[in-house]
């Protein structure tokens, strides 16, 4: 099988490489193609007004000047000379969870942008907390079986998997894995004006609201949360 790799942060990030490291073993040739800089929260933008620039930075591994859908569309229509079985994009930093990320998420678009090319995808995140040390290394094996599972399960058209690894202190007990749906609660968003005319985002990730069941309720709650998403 081939897999495609993707993200939101940047083709330099630790997330990335992490997932890099599982999808080398469970797949026959991997392919990175992610955008050049950070390109988080923006969500499903795509470029057709300008020129989008790449750069070949080894063997099947390019850097985009574009946005995470961008650089799948790219990847499917110039870069690879072959269609993958499957395309990954992650592993975030931060979570991807409930319907509001899900429309926000540069991760996430990547991933929609195939399964619109009736390719197989896979959206992954991690979900921070303040103050806690992030191990990517741990993170990789933790998600590593179960996206070897989801590569073996059916998926129909139009569908497509989000992960969302929880973070746990050190000590706390090991994450199990819950299927799960998505958070229907919005994002608890508000602003402060300290100077006069500019607005600042004051909103808490860490205290929206969620249901019992839910996928935030679950990653919150220290499990790794998986949901079938569709277009």
């Amino acid at each position: 099988m081939i897999a495609l790799l993707t993200n939101d942060d940047g083709i330099d990030a630790e997330g990335l490489a992490a997932l890099y490291e599982v999808a080398a073993v469970l797949f026959d040739e991997v392919w990175v193609v992610a955008p050049a800089a950070q390109m988080s929260q923006i969500g499903h933008r795509v470029t057709t007004d300008v020129p989008i620039g790449y750069e070949e930075r080894g063997v099947r591994r390019f850097a985009v000047s574009g946005t995470p859908a961008d650089c799948t569309r790219i990847a499917l229509a110039r870069l690879m000379p072959v269609r993958p079985d499957w395309v990954l994009s992650g592993i975030n930093h931060g979570g991807n969870l409930g319907r509001h990320d899900f429309a926000i998420s540069g991760t996430v678009a990547a991933v929609r942008e195939a399964a619109f090319a009736g390719i197989r995808g896979i959206s992954l995140s991690h979900f921070l907390k303040r103050g806690l040390p992030l191990d990517w290394e741990t993170a990789a094996k933790r998600v590593a079986p179960v996206i070897a599972g989801l590569l073996g399960e059916p998926l129909e058209q139009g569908h497509f998997w989000n992960i969302n690894l929880p973070h746990p202190a050190p000590g706390d007990r090991e994450p199990g894995v819950v299927r799960c749906g998505q958070e229907r609660h919005s994002l608890q968003v508000h602003y402060v004006e300290e100077t006069p005319g500019e607005l600042s985002y004051a909103g808490d990730y860490h205290e929206r609201p969620r249901v019992r069941g839910s996928d935030v309720d679950v990653c919150f709650g220290g499990d790794i949360a998986v949901t079938l998403a569709s277009l």
